[in-house]
């Protein structure tokens, strides 16, 4: 899996940190707010999107009053303490980043979050400075499957998109790496347990638990 991979590239929520699971109870919560009830489709339409996008999807489908910034102001109040104070990262995470960090392999991070919410996180478990870019995919064009994100944090590593390996818990992050020609290593997540076999079809390389990578250690 390693092999020619000169940079690696994390998504992070379902990915790097074990977080998918509070995001249907806050659109639940919040679309409550407005006596409105959360649809079955949701979840799986505003998958891929940006922070901003899905805001803007909300603002449309719902017609919301408030702005974007007031709707995305109010998901990262609802979700600040929980990324502060119960995300744990996912099983085997934190070994993988320090067996790059001891081959000086550059990282970054491609994720669909808010900027305050990932670094909340990785302040948190004490490892934002493994990465050598963060970015979110408010930051560029299009969200995933879009490649933009992917593409943007390969620059900011001035690394090739083809010596890349990527890791994405869901279809459309997978399909961000691969439209960005980066090799991908799907990873398992609760939250999508039922696109699993679609996971596997869809990237090189599949995992139920990062402590599997271990056995890359050398």
């Amino acid at each position: 899996m390693l092999k020619n991979i000169e940079a690696v590239i994390f998504d992070l929520d379902g990915t790097l940190v074990d977080s998918m699971w509070m995001w249907k109870q806050i659109d639940i919560d919040y679309l409550a707010r407005y006596n409105l009830d959360f649809p079955s489709d949701l979840q799986k339409v505003i998958e891929g999107f940006s922070f901003t996008e899905t805001a803007e999807y909300f603002k449309k489908r719902f017609k919301l009053a408030d702005n974007i910034d007031k709707i995305k102001s109010d998901w990262n109040d609802m979700a600040r303490d929980i990324y502060a104070n119960k995300v744990p990262m996912k099983e085997g995470a934190m070994d993988f980043l320090n067996y790059l960090k001891s081959k000086k392999i550059p990282m970054g991070i491609a994720t669909s979050n808010s900027r305050e919410l990932a670094e909340i996180v990785l302040d948190k478990h004490n490892i934002k400075g493994y990465f050598d870019s963060i970015r979110t995919s408010c930051q560029v064009d299009k969200g995933k499957p879009f490649p933009d994100v992917y593409l943007q944090v390969a620059k900011d590593l001035q690394i090739e998109a083809e010596n890349c390996l990527v890791f994405e818990d869901v279809p459309q992050g997978i399909m961000a790496g691969k439209n960005a020609n980066m090799k991908v290593c799907a990873v398992y997540d609760e939250h999508s347990k039922k696109e699993t076999e679609q996971k596997k079809r869809l990237a090189e390389y599949y995992i139920h638990s990062m402590k599997e990578l271990s056995k890359y250690f050398d």
